[in-house]
C-alpha cells in the first residue's frame, strides 16, 4: 500500500470483536478456522468475509475462484437451511451441486460469471424451490407430476419464470424423477434499439460535456460506440489500450478497434487518473476501471448505475450500436473485431436488412503493426 498506516488502522479497528478481520487472521493463523472457500461461507458479517477472502486469493493464499461462484455457495447454504421439507432440500441441493455449480464452474473457465449469470442461477435454485412447494400444495411429487400438472403450472406463470425454470424442469426428466413431459419453446426477447440520431447525440455529449464524471463518459462512449455490455467493459485492462503510428486501439476482439481522437484523449486521461487506487485492494491494478474489492474491476451494476444517471439506457444504446456496425461492415467482421459471436451477428445483419451476406471473413484479421500495450499509468 502507499500509505500503510492506514491499513494497519484498518485492521486495528475492532479488533477486540470475535468477528474482526483481525480476529479471523489470528484464528486463521492458530488453525480455528481452516484456510479453505468453505470455511469463508460461514463467517459473518459476510461482506466483510468477502473481502477478506479477495484478499487472500489476490496474495495467493487461497486459490483463485470466481468470486460469484463463491457468492452462490455462500448463499445456498442459508437457502437450503431455510427449506422446511427435508426432501425438497435434498432435492433443491442436488439440482444446485449436480446441475447448477457445474455449469457455472465451466462457464468460469472461459470467463468471469457475469453478475447477471450469478443471479439468474440463484432464481434457478429459488424457482426451484417454489416449484416443489407448488406441487406439495396440490397433493402432488415430482414422481406423479407429468404433462397436465406442467401445464397446469405454466398457465399461472410469467415468461421469466417459465424460462427460469426449464433447467430444473430438464433435469428433472433426464434424472426420471417425474414422467415424461414436453416443454413449450422458448421464447427471447430482443431489446428496442434506441434511434441512430439519438445514439449519436448522446455519445457527442459524452465526449464534449466536461461536467460530466470522467469515467462515466468513457464508459458510455465504449458502450455507444463499440456496442460492448458492461459486463465485458469492466473487464478491459490497461494491456487492452495500445498505439499503433500513433494511432490508439482498443482489443476488443480481432483486429483491435481503432479508438477517434476525441475518445483516445478521454481515455489516456482517465488511465492517469483511474479511481480507487490508494490501498492494498488494487495497489498498481491493471483494470481499466478499478473496483472497491481486492483484484476485481468495477461492479457492472455499478457502473451501469452511473451511466443511467446521466440519461443513457445502456441496453438500447448497445444494440442500436451493434445494428449499425452489421449494416455498415460484413457481420463476420464485426464479429471478430467486437468480441460477438458470429452467428449472432449474422442474425442481426439479416433483421436490419445487411447486404454482405456473401462476404466470406478470411483469417487475415490481425494486430495493427507495431502493437504496443498501454503501459502501466
Amino acid at each position: 500500500m502507499d500509505s500503510p498506516l492506514s491499513g494497519l488502522a484498518w485492521l486495528d479497528r475492532n479488533k477486540e470483536r470475535p468477528d474482526s478481520t483481525a480476529d479471523w487472521l489470528r484464528r486463521l493463523a492458530i488453525g480455528d478456522i481452516e484456510l479453505t472457500h468453505e470455511a469463508f461461507h460461514s463467517l459473518e458479517p459476510w461482506r466483510a468475509a468477502a473481502h477478506l477472502r479477495e484478499l487472500l486469493m489476490s496474495c495467493g493464499v487461497l486459490p483463485a475462484v470466481d468470486k460469484r461462484i463463491c457468492s452462490l455457495e455462500r448463499w445456498l447454504i442459508g437457502h437450503l437451511a431455510d427449506i422446511p421439507d427435508p426432501d425438497h432440500a435434498q432435492v433443491v441441493r442436488r439440482f444446485a451441486t449436480w446441475e447448477v455449480l457445474p455449469r457455472l464452474r465451466t462457464s468460469s473457465q472461459k470467463k468471469p460469471i457475469t453478475p447477471a449469470a450469478r443471479r439468474h442461477a440463484a432464481d434457478q435454485v429459488k424457482q426451484a424451490t417454489a416449484f416443489l412447494t407448488w406441487l406439495a400444495a396440490r397433493d402432488h411429487t415430482l414422481g406423479t407430476c407429468g404433462q397436465t400438472g406442467i401445464d397446469a403450472w405454466h398457465t399461472e406463470q410469467n415468461e421469466y419464470t417459465r424460462n427460469t425454470m426449464r433447467a430444473f424442469l430438464l433435469w428433472c426428466s433426464a434424472s426420471k424423477l417425474t414422467r415424461p413431459f414436453r416443454l413449450p419453446p422458448v421464447h427471447i426477447r430482443r431489446a428496442t434499439p434506441m434511434p441512430q440520431p439519438e445514439r449519436l447525440e448522446l455519445i457527442g455529449q459524452l465526449l464534449t460535456d466536461p461536467d460530466l464524471p470522467l469515467r462515466t463518459r468513457v464508459a458510455g462512449v465504449i458502450v455507444l460506440l463499440y456496442a460492448q455490455p458492461l459486463s465485458r467493459v469492466v473487464r478491459l485492462t490497461l494491456d487492452d489500450v495500445g498505439h499503433s503510428n500513433d494511432q490508439t486501439f482498443l482489443r476488443l476482439g480481432e483486429p483491435p478497434s481503432p479508438v477517434p481522437e476525441p475518445l483516445a484523449e478521454l481515455l489516456h486521461r482517465w488511465i492517469s487518473s483511474r479511481d480507487n487506487m490508494n490501498t492494498a485492494t488494487n495497489h498498481a491494478s491493471r483494470w481499466l476501471f478499478p473496483g472497491r474489492r481486492a483484484g476485481q474491476p468495477m461492479h457492472p451494476d455499478a457502473l451501469a448505475a452511473l451511466i443511467n444517471d446521466i440519461g443513457i439506457p445502456t441496453t438500447a444504446g448497445r444494440t442500436a450500436a451493434i445494428r449499425q456496425h452489421v449494416l455498415e461492415m460484413p457481420a463476420p467482421v464485426v464479429a471478430e473485431a467486437l468480441g460477438y459471436h458470429r452467428v449472432t451477428t449474422a442474425k442481426l445483419a439479416s433483421e436490419a436488412g445487411g447486404n454482405w451476406s456473401r462476404y466470406a471473413a478470411g483469417d487475415h484479421w490481425r494486430s495493427p503493426p507495431g502493437w504496443t500495450p498501454q503501459s502501466n499509468a
